[in-house]
């Protein structure tokens, strides 16, 4: 009975593991993809206003 103990929590885990990739797959996509989009985009936009701006290179020629 050892080898049950020892195979059973990784078979949990990896049942776990399987159902958490399933329910990212299914949420995917649907009703709520442009709204995610436009949060991410804004995020993004966010960041980039905050970033500072680089200073050309001085050309010492």
């Amino acid at each position: 009975m050892d080898y049950v103990s020892a195979l059973l929590p990784p078979a949990v885990m990896a049942v776990f593991f399987i159902g958490v990739i399933r329910v990212i797959v299914k949420t995917q996509g649907g009703a709520n993809k442009a709204k995610e989009d436009a949060a991410v985009d804004a995020a993004l936009a966010r960041v980039e206003g905050a970033r500072p701006a680089a200073a050309p290179p001085k050309a010492d020629a």
